[in-house]
């Protein structure tokens, strides 16, 4: 019987499984499957941090519903993909992290850079495993993307210790074929009784959140829309799935407190979920009486919560429950008159006020608004965290599934840029605009060589107040003296430059609009800084907003 290296057999399991990239900082224990990836056709892309391998990994596995692959080795590679695995694992998003590890049968270098890094990983990931030998090679690579792909979707992890990457294995253990698996649909008496729960309310609402990004579901969820008039809210991972140029859209939720579209959900005596998880969107904060009705439809049970407690369940293919709901409402219309009202609340609330606010440094509400022009329907929209992803939320109208991509389960900062970067590599013909303060960009601000080396186009817009903006209010909602928080910065511009990428500064607010053209025109990296003043803050969020009450 013929013999196969490890390495090239686990190679070839990534490849059965149609892995297209693997994203790495590589080290001594990896260079087994470093060599078997040399004569692979996946793409081996190096990165220069591990963050950003995983970030990346983890935004093609958001896209493209298939498994993202990031490598580390040891000790202190792995350690550095921790917070990547988390952001992926929080988010839902079907990651493989591979590590290396010293020899099992023989390591001449002591405890030299050994940590327990399948156990540090096992609370992050769906499954952590130590390949043992060569013969479960196939079946523990099989077995990773099979858990990563299944909903609730998220991060598995496999170390591959250097001496049995190095053995010979026979063949006949060789890649498992991925087999076929469909989704069970809801079940047809639990479609009955959510269609008369519909019947009998006054006032239903629909949250979409972030596991209706498909685009079956999608599709579905315009269809019962248009049929039964029902409105809908989106989470801010939710943002997309009916579409902000659809009639029955009230756009999205942004900050966890009451805004002018909670009063949808105040007056809603049946709440119906898609695809939601109490992650994304604290249900204390639409459910804060715990006198909700709330009908719960997504591919999983819904997940025990005090202030989310459904009483009709469809669990199964969110398209096919969608679908099967409007079958079983013939004739049925939602009237919807208060929500209308509410909706030409929220266009002039959220996309006129502020949107041609001259003054420097720069507000929310403008760049927003500019930013929103340049950008077609299809293009994508990266969030890095700070304070300014809270005014995209509330104020960028989004028309199509994963164009607006944000992190708001483990909300990391860092994750701006090597996002957008992976989502350049899926989408290499749209334009994909990273957005970060400064504080985030530093982060990971090192991946821009990988960017320009890879030659992506990806432009990064930093919004720079030389501080860790969403903690100084923060710091100030408390009542706190500023301290702490502020921050030095290098000249972005040349900064930029040093890297071989353009660099743009905005000096003025008319001069966002085609700095942003311009950059969209270069054929690498651009980064463009943009001052801006979050005075905002305090005036529509904590004053306008306090005062704020629901029209009748």
């Amino acid at each position: 019987m013929s013999k196969i290296k490890a390495s090239d057999l686990f190679v070839k399991c990534l490849e059965s499984e149609g892995t297209e990239y693997v994203f790495a900082v590589p080290g001594e224990e990896n260079l087994d499957i470093v060599e078997s990836l040399r004569t692979s056709n996946i793409k081996l892309i190096v990165n220069r941090h591990e963050q950003g391998s995983v970030f990346m990994a983890a935004t093609y596995g958001r896209l493209t519903g298939k498994v993202g692959v990031c490598m580390s080795t040891l000790g202190p590679g792995a350690t550095n993909l921790v917070t990547g695995v988390a952001y992926a694992q929080l988010g839902g998003m079907p990651l493989l992290a591979i590590t290396g590890q010293k020899g099992i049968r023989e390591n001449l270098q002591g405890n030299f850079q050994i940590v327990d890094v399948v156990g540090m990983m096992k609370p992050l990931t769906k499954s952590a495993v130590s390949i043992k030998g060569p013969k479960s090679i196939a079946q523990d690579v099989r077995s990773a993307f099979k858990l990563a792909t299944q909903e609730r979707q998220g991060a598995c992890h496999i170390e591959l210790p250097e001496d049995v990457a190095g053995e010979d294995v026979d063949s006949l253990f060789g890649p498992h074929t991925p087999g076929i698996l469909r989704r069970a649909n809801a079940d047809a008496k639990a479609i009955q009784i959510a269609s008369e729960k519909i019947k009998k309310a006054n006032h239903p609402v629909i949250i979409v959140s972030s596991r209706a990004q498909r685009r079956k579901v999608s599709a579905s969820l315009k269809r019962f829309c248009d049929s039964t008039g029902i409105y809908v809210i989106h989470t801010q991972l939710g943002k997309g799935v009916l579409g902000d140029d659809h009639k029955k859209s009230l756009f999205a939720f942004g900050l966890h407190k009451k805004d002018y579209v909670n009063c949808v959900v105040e007056k809603a005596d049946l709440i119906i979920t898609i695809g939601y998880a109490t992650i994304e969107h604290p249900p204390s904060v639409w459910n804060g009486e715990m006198n909700k009705d709330i009908l719960h439809i997504d591919f999983t049970p819904a997940e025990p919560e005090i202030y989310y407690e459904p009483s009709v369940e469809l669990v199964g293919d969110i398209s096919a429950s969608l679908d099967a709901l409007r079958l079983a409402l013939p004739g049925y219309k939602h009237s919807g008159k208060y929500e209308e009202k509410i909706k030409k609340e929220l266009e002039e609330k959220l996309f006129v006020e502020g949107s041609d606010d001259d003054s420097f440094p720069m507000k929310p509400r403008r760049i927003v608004a500019d930013c929103r022009k340049v950008l077609g329907k299809e293009d994508i929209i990266c969030m890095d965290n700070g304070i300014y992803k809270l005014w995209f939320s509330r104020h960028y109208k989004t028309f199509g599934i994963t164009t607006f991509l944000i992190d708001n389960t483990l909300a990391t900062m860092g994750a701006g840029l090597p996002s957008a970067m992976g989502a350049q590599l899926v989408h290499p013909n749209k334009k994909v605009l990273a957005v970060c303060g400064d504080g985030g960009f530093m982060m990971n601000s090192q991946e821009l060589e990988t960017a320009v080396r890879l030659k992506l186009p990806v432009v990064v817009l930093i919004l720079n107040d030389n501080g860790y903006g969403f903690i100084k209010w923060k710091q100030q909602n408390f009542k706190f003296e500023n301290f702490g928080l502020d921050l030095g910065n290098p000249d972005f511009v040349k900064y930029a430059e040093a890297y071989g990428a353009k660099g743009y500064r905005v000096d003025k607010a008319s001069s966002l609009i085609p700095t942003l053209e311009k950059a969209f025109r270069q054929k690498g990296p651009v980064l463009i800084e943009c001052a801006i003043d979050y005075s905002e803050n305090k005036k529509v969020w904590n004053q306008e907003l306090d005062r704020f009450t629901c029209p009748t």
